[in-house]
């Protein structure tokens, strides 16, 4: 039965995805949810897994090539047969009169279908048939589009319902798109850094069965693709003619053995292994860079598909293990005088050496974050003003109250939450900063509710979550929201609608040392506070009678990028000193049940 692989919702206002890369080509293998590409839209880049298990018969969308919201990616059939009677009656009057005029190996897949499945045509929009077409899903909000950065699954392979067939990339995350049904992959209609619209078609799931009929006739060297799994009586013997040039029909019965055999190792070398999970070509190659067994790795992926961030952990581990012994054979040559020992140098990480002298293709995320970011320094007016904190007493109540939070909460309490909240207070007081200009209709919108946005640092590039409602968190409320969001985000879990929807920002930049910074605006927002480094260093204060006197103290810098165009210097500096002022005050006290 014929599926079409569609491109599901990936979220509000989502309407399209471009397809990033395809993880199958047409002829694999594939399992339910097993990722069959990856789909990239303005809001998000995942995989789209296959929703059925069986054979990619065709790829629907190419890669870079943009499909909406429901839009065909693949085609895959799932090998049950579902129609074969209707199919051994029809299919060989049918596959003479279009063998001529199909001569073009995507359309295969399609004629495959409708030859298989005369009696059920209305589900079949691109492979005939049974066939499931499989959509880019809304992916967040304004996010019209993705592209598909991986296939995981090829034409021919076998899917199972909600298993990653691709995935995807948007401006704001990248993530995978499940297949809808459980099948074989017919047609992939996005190929990889294929751009597709929300509701656009990525691919068709259906059944396996179906498609080497219609590949029988057409003489076109793509035929085989779809035929790892189908083993159906007069049909598969038919289509041994296409592979070999010359059709000899005195040994239809050895053709599709050999067939078979040339799959299974196909399918292995994707595979990695004839029952583990899917590997991909680049974690294949890092594991090989670095000298690791995928054998020995558990995957975090999907249905324990081994990703890149495995592979690089497992090579740290191994570098640490290979660093571990040296110091214990250095120490019996070092008994005499024992000069100082030279500090280790800083190992760097497997990731980073590897890009050394290699030119590389800018990773989605990378290259919305260079447009987005320059496309906001030409929009608004920016420019940053700068004031320091006092933050010692909020220093103290963490440090009494830490260890229960933890216990209590299940989180770190970090200073974050403490410059969150005095944020989401100093918005309420300003509304002119949770704002927004629209340059076109000279309107000012004033946002009735703060959604702050958060910067979070990930090994795939900076994603800007959002805690949606934030003026109505508690400073608990905030730590959980930012741990949950900033956990998510890094292990690539986090959901379009939470990439969208800021109102005014907050970066971290003290979290890596940083003092101040001058942060960029996130569109169209009209304002973004940076939090630098609490540092302890000796300041003048006045004592209880007003005397001067120096004291050690933990400050930091809250430097805020503003948009001049909304936000005048001094609306910026009293929004600072609101700020300023709930910190240095640190009444936090029965925020935190003390």
């Amino acid at each position: 039965m014929a599926y079409s692989v569609t491109l599901p919702e990936l979220g509000e206002s989502v309407t399209e995805g471009t397809v990033t890369r395809w993880l199958k080509q047409e002829g694999d293998t594939v399992e339910v949810d097993e990722p069959l590409l990856e789909i990239s839209t303005d809001k998000v880049d995942t995989e789209v897994p296959s929703p059925v298990a069986g054979t990619v018969v065709k790829i629907s969308a190419q890669e870079d090539e943009t499909v909406e919201v429901g839009g065909e990616l693949a085609v895959i059939d799932d090998g049950s047969g579902g129609v074969p009677e209707s199919e051994s009656d029809t299919a060989p009057a049918q596959e003479e009169q279009k063998s001529e005029p199909e001569p073009e190996p995507e359309p295969e897949p399609q004629a495959q279908a409708e030859e298989s499945a005369p009696s059920k045509p209305d589900t079949a929009p691109a492979a005939g048939g049974e066939g499931t077409e499989v959509k880019l899903p809304e992916l967040g909000e304004s996010v019209t589009e993705g592209t598909v950065t991986r296939w995981l699954k090829a034409v021919g392979d076998s899917v199972e319902v909600d298993e990653p067939l691709l995935e995807i990339s948007t401006d704001k995350v990248d993530t995978e798109v499940p297949s809808p049904v459980a099948g074989t992959v017919l047609e992939i209609r996005a190929g990889e850094d294929e751009t597709v619209e929300v509701g656009g078609v990525l691919a068709v799931i259906g059944d396996a069965n179906a498609a080497p009929k219609a590949e029988s006739k057409p003489e076109p060297k793509p035929e085989p693709k779809p035929e790892p799994k189908p083993e159906p009586k007069p049909e598969p013997v038919q289509e041994a003619k296409p592979e070999p040039k010359p059709e000899p029909k005195p040994e239809p019965q050895a053709a599709p053995a050999a067939k078979a055999a040339e799959a299974a190792p196909a399918a292995a070398a994707k595979d990695g292994s004839a029952d583990g999970p899917y590997v991909t070509p680049l974690v294949r190659k890092l594991a090989s860079e670095h000298g690791i067994d995928l054998a020995s790795l558990t995957g975090s992926g999907v249905g324990g598909r081994i990703r890149k961030q495995d592979v690089l952990a497992a090579a740290e581990e191994k570098q640490k293990a290979a660093a571990a012994p040296a110091p214990a054979a250095a120490a019996p040559a070092a008994a005499p005088p024992a000069a100082p020992a030279a500090r280790p140098a800083a190992a760097v990480s497997p990731e980073l050496a590897a890009l050394r002298g290699t030119v590389q293709k800018a990773s989605r995320i990378r290259q919305i974050t260079a447009t987005k970011t320059r496309e906001s320094l030409q929009i608004a007016a920016q420019l940053t003003q700068v004031q320091e904190v006092d933050v010692t007493k909020i220093a103290k109540l963490r440090q009494r109250a830490k260890a229960g939070f933890k216990e209590r909460e299940g989180v770190n309490l970090t200073f974050l939450p403490f410059f969150a909240k005095a944020t989401v207070e100093a918005l309420k007081q300003h509304p002119n900063v949770n704002a927004s200009y629209n340059e076109d209709t000279k309107e000012i919108t004033y946002h009735g509710a703060v959604h702050l946005g958060i910067a979070v640092d990930t090994e795939r590039g900076l994603l800007s979550v959002v805690i949606h409602d934030a003026g109505e968190l508690s400073l608990a409320g905030l730590a959980h929201r930012i741990a949950d969001l900033a956990g998510r985000a890094r292990a690539g879990q986090i959901k379009p609608d939470e990439l969208s929807g800021g109102t005014f920002s907050i970066t971290n930049i003290g979290s890596v040392g940083a003092l101040f910074d001058t942060p960029i605006i996130v569109q169209p927002q009209s304002g973004i506070l940076g939090t630098g480094a609490v540092v302890k260093r000796p300041v003048v204060v006045a004592d209880a009678d007003g005397n001067d006197t120096i004291a050690v103290r933990s400050m930091a810098y809250l430097p805020l990028t503003y948009d001049h165009r909304l936000v005048d210097g001094a609306d910026a500096g009293r929004f600072l000193t609101t700020i300023k002022q709930r910190l240095e005050e640190g009444n936090f006290e029965s925020e935190l049940g003390l």
